[in-house]
């Protein structure tokens, strides 16, 4: 294994940021780039996160994913009651990987095409109803093209978002609050005006014109230079790999690309 960090870990990184200024909350990952992000977020700059096992224990310590030998170390117990009690009580942030996503933040696991006749039955709209009107969550797009970024709204409205046209009564719910979406291009949040989605920053080799290319919405966006990610420390790859220890992350991005593009 090289130390030349790929884009996997790139995204590790940027995942791991959306935690960065979290109090005493769960931090929960969905798919393992979020959850590998979650993990470095405690092992490095936010160690009052809670972290599971992804089944029925808060952790000590994260756990790798995949197989492993041994028990990892648990400092409590989490069945669903404790699980729910800190998701409905706002004590949460989760990151989570939609199919889609408009620009109003809604999204979508359910289905493609009309609900009634669909080209594609996934998931089903699962938690996203009511965890996204009970505590902050964030996004994770592998695969940044107008097809996960559409145009319009989403096929199946799986998760409350910025659109006053569906809030009930036309009040924000009052635990909606959306913050990042990290994508293979690049990190957006939701700070343009009316809680717009905007680019906050490139990923080495990535052009704004590419992420408008890709995007099948206006970004708030205005001529102004952005940053580029940043690129995982020695410190975070030697972590990352210690949690990922048979490469799951080199099979999640086609052809396992590097974190720098070739120009």
């Amino acid at each position: 294994m090289t130390d030349t960090p790929t884009l996997a870990e790139l995204l590790i990184v940027a995942c791991a940021e959306v935690w960065r200024d979290d109090p005493e909350w769960l931090a929960t990952g969905i798919t393992p780039i979020p959850r590998l992000g979650a993990s470095l977020a405690k092992l490095t700059f936010n160690p009052r996160l809670m972290i599971t096992d992804a089944e029925n224990l808060f952790l000590e310590e994260p756990a790798p994913i995949g197989p492993r030998d041994g028990s990892p170390v648990a400092e409590g117990w989490a069945p669903y009651a404790r699980t729910f009690d800190n998701l409905w009580g706002g004590r949460r942030h989760a990151l989570v990987a939609p199919v889609q996503i408009d620009r109003f933040g809604q999204t979508n696991i359910s289905v493609i095409g009309d609900h009634a006749k669909p080209k594609a039955a996934l998931l089903g709209a699962r938690g996203f109803p009511g965890n996204s009107v009970s505590h902050p969550n964030s996004y994770f797009i592998p695969q940044h093209t107008t097809r996960s970024m559409v145009a319009g709204e989403v096929d199946h409205v799986c998760s409350a978002g910025y659109n006053p046209a569906r809030w009930a009564d036309g009040r924000k719910p009052l635990g909606l609050e959306l913050r990042r979406i990290v994508t293979n291009l690049c990190v957006m949040d939701f700070g343009g005006p009316h809680n717009t989605i905007r680019p906050i920053s490139l990923h080495p080799g990535v052009s704004i014109a590419e992420v408008r290319d890709n995007t099948g919405f206006d970004l708030a966006w205005t001529d102004r230079a952005l940053p580029e990610t940043s690129l995982p420390t020695a410190e975070a790859l030697t972590i990352i790999r210690r949690l990922d220890p048979h490469n799951i992350r080199a099979t999640l991005l086609k052809d396992n690309p590097p974190a720098v593009r070739a120009g």
